[in-house]
């Protein structure tokens, strides 16, 4: 790593590659980049320096990025191995990284706080983040989401030794970490694709458990299928809303507003607000609030930072919210995701009557998982379901999202919906909380949904 003059990424904006390049910003290097379309994230990394083009051309590479005795070249696993670019740095004999060996190397020059799992990474990951720096501990991270307190998805520390980790099971890519204490949120099935089963993809997250350091500690919630494989030393805790190592008693639900006490094995802290009041970041909060003492975080900087998290962009992020009509968008993309969203929402305004708007992701998730995204989806009153966003892949024959239309329960008042159409069925719905689901490019849509359901304000 000393050895590097410039790093050149091929897809520089995605969201765990940009955090990458602003480190190496930061630490003064040349760093360029292609990526397919120009975004909100490429423009600010243009701003701070990335030298960023959008066309797959060799020409194109800044000529410090050409320099194979010292350009490191770092790639997700979501570019194709035909791209030109790509193709040119294996001919020329580059040294290139996916980006999760990269992050393999910073846990270990510091102390990795990682969290992984199916669902819940980017909200625990980013208050884990926020409860470090805002403390005396202090930590750098690189997190899967734009954290609304800071607005990146990126945290840097001169002194902290400790760094926050968003590991990420795709791709098996958290076998490159060493992580020094870990959460593990959820073992749901995903990314089928790529495991074939589900017992293979539980398989990785008990390869993930043996990468703990000896000296380090695994937090579980409680209830995960997945039997862990850790070697001697690791301390082992469980966690959850109700029960486990640590926990929340006395839940107070109300006005806007939560309210807990946490119980620990290292100290109790009473009286814990969320600063996003919505009853999933309940757990996610005590995982968080587990890594930061184990960090040696205090109780008093802990209430304090749980009561400012700001929350991340696109997990429950409030775009409308007033006594005539709630609009919030989130990410959830796997059929757990979408209940525990839909549960929180439905606790949080019981009564009201909501519609969700999910755009599926992925044709081979779909095809995996329609059963339950429709078992999930049927919480609601209403159901609007766009196409199929397909991300890397190609189409499967008779897969599409009426796969889920047709297996909503009876109840449930459902369309199918181009995206192109969304504005129009919005206005005649006669719903008053609305939430859009999903990881695909609907969400480009907010800003419109927002302005069309002011109007009823």
């Amino acid at each position: 790593m000393n050895s590097i003059k410039a790093v050149y990424f091929v897809g520089i904006g995605g969201i765990g590659m940009s955090a990458i390049a602003r480190y190496f910003l930061h630490k003064g290097l040349v760093v360029g980049g292609y990526d397919k379309t120009p975004t909100d994230l490429t423009r600010k990394l243009e701003e701070e320096g990335a030298l960023v083009h959008y066309e797959e051309n060799v020409e194109l590479i800044p000529l410090p990025c050409r320099d194979q005795t010292g350009c490191l070249v770092v790639y997700t696993p979501a570019i194709p191995d035909t791209h030109q670019e790509l193709q040119y740095f294996k001919q020329q004999g580059f040294e290139i990284e996916k980006r999760a060996q990269v992050l393999g190397v910073l846990t270990q020059a510091y102390k990795g706080l990682c969290v992984a799992g199916t669902h819940g990474k980017t909200t625990t990951s980013s208050m884990a983040a926020h409860l470090l720096h805002q403390s005396h501990v202090d930590c750098n991270a690189f997190l899967g989401g734009i954290t609304k307190n800071y607005g990146t998805n990126y945290i840097l520390s001169a002194e902290s030794e400790y760094v926050v980790i968003e590991a990420d099971e795709f791709d098996r890519s958290f076998h490159w970490l060493t992580p020094y204490a870990t959460v593990i949120t959820a073992t749901d099935a995903d990314h089928l694709d790529i495991y074939g089963t589900k017992e293979a993809y539980l398989e990785s997250f008990r390869k993930y458990t043996s990468l703990i350091r000896p000296d380090g500690f695994l937090i579980l919630h409680e209830g995960l299928e997945m039997v862990p494989d850790v070697q001697e030393g690791v301390t082992t805790y469980t966690y959850s809303r109700e029960q486990g190592d640590f926990h929340a008693e006395n839940v107070r639900i109300g006005n806007g507003e939560i309210f807990f006490d946490l119980v620990s094995p290292i100290e109790n802290i009473k009286d814990v607000q969320l600063g996003v009041p919505v009853s999933i970041n309940i757990d996610n909060g005590i995982a968080a609030m587990a890594l930061a003492q184990i960090s040696g975080v205090s109780a008093e900087e802990i209430k304090m930072a749980m009561a400012s998290f700001g929350g991340v962009d696109r997990r429950f992020d409030f775009q409308l919210k007033n006594d005539k009509v709630v609009f919030l968008t989130d990410y959830a993309h796997h059929p757990e995701e979408i209940r525990q969203s839909v549960k929180s929402v439905c606790e949080l305004y019981e009564g009201r009557k909501i519609m969700g708007i999910f755009q599926p992701h992925l044709y081979t998730r779909t095809r995996d998982f329609y059963k339950e995204f429709a078992d999930s989806l049927s919480l609601l009153d209403d159901v609007v379901l766009l196409d199929i966003y397909p991300a890397r892949e190609e189409p499967i024959p008779g897969v599409t999202s009426k796969l889920i239309y047709d297996c909503l329960e009876e109840h449930v008042n459902k369309q199918m919906c181009r995206k192109e159409d969304l504005l129009e069925v919005l206005r005649r719905a006669d719903a008053d909380v609305f939430i859009l689901l999903g990881a695909g490019d609907a969400e480009a849509c907010a800003p419109q949904i927002t302005e069309v359901l002011k109007t009823r304000c």
